[in-house]
């Protein structure tokens, strides 16, 4: 456990060195946030903007997905980017444990997306009034589950992209379109029958259904389902992933 510990801490500060990163994992969704409950504010009264479904759930949620989609990212290229320079080779040589060595890497990305949410919501009460009533803690853990589902994902890509540079490029190509489908723009009963079978299948539609469910105030019963096939998505990802991964 001290390895794993020291570990992560270190890939913290090496991502923190890093500023580019840090803008994209952890101030992007912040911003999105403000600025559209900034926008809400100005286009709205307060009494549309609390009955608007857009600014009261989705825009909330989306930034969250955005925490989770950069997360798995940044995960993606930094594995990409380990392997092209030998570090993974280098650190596999070493008494830490492989599995030791992927925790961590999975840990700052849990940690970070926990930080970016915090600020989020923090920064948005100014302009936002719409968090005021949701149950943080609740928000927050169905968020690390989203966050760890779509790792996994991120973790599969990793293991089988070439090189750095196509990392983040064939990771934004697989996880953003999903965004799109995912039921937070169009919901799903208006989709047509093909899209909506599509949309089923693929897991950010569960995330949003989770994140959305939470954000509103449901009881945890209510998706356990969504939780079921996230958990599904995330030992499938990771088993394959396994069996798949190059460390050279």
């Amino acid at each position: 456990m001290r390895g794993l510990w020291q570990l992560t801490w270190i890939e913290i500060k090496i991502f923190l060195r890093e500023p580019l990163g840090a803008l994209g994992t952890v101030f992007i969704p912040v911003i999105v946030f403000v600025a559209m409950g900034k926008l809400g504010t100005k286009l709205f009264q307060p009494s549309e903007l609390a009955a608007s479904r857009a600014f009261r759930i989705d825009i909330p949620v989306f930034a969250a997905l955005l925490i989770a989609v950069n997360a798995v990212l940044s995960l993606v290229s930094i594995i990409s980017i380990y392997r092209e320079g030998g570090i993974l080779k280098r650190l596999r040589a070493t008494p830490l444990r492989p599995q030791t060595i992927l925790t961590a890497h999975v840990l700052v990305k849990l940690i970070l997306s926990a930080i970016t949410l915090a600020l989020t919501l923090f920064a948005g009460k100014r302009y936002y009034a719409s968090g005021d009533n949701v149950h943080a803690i609740g928000f927050t853990i169905a968020l690390l589950i989203s966050v760890c589902s779509i790792l996994s994902i991120g973790f599969l890509i990793a293991s089988i992209v070439p090189t750095a540079r196509f990392a983040q490029p064939i990771g934004s190509v697989i996880l953003y379109p999903m965004i799109a489908l995912s039921g937070l723009f169009v919901p799903l009963r208006a989709m047509p029958p093909g899209m909506r079978w599509a949309a089923r299948a693929l897991p950010l539609t569960y995330c949003v259904s989770l994140l959305q469910g939470i954000w509103k105030g449901d009881q945890w019963l209510a998706h356990v389902g969504d939780v079921a096939v996230l958990a599904v998505v995330f030992l499938f990802c990771t088993a394959l992933s396994s069996k798949v991964f190059r460390w050279e």
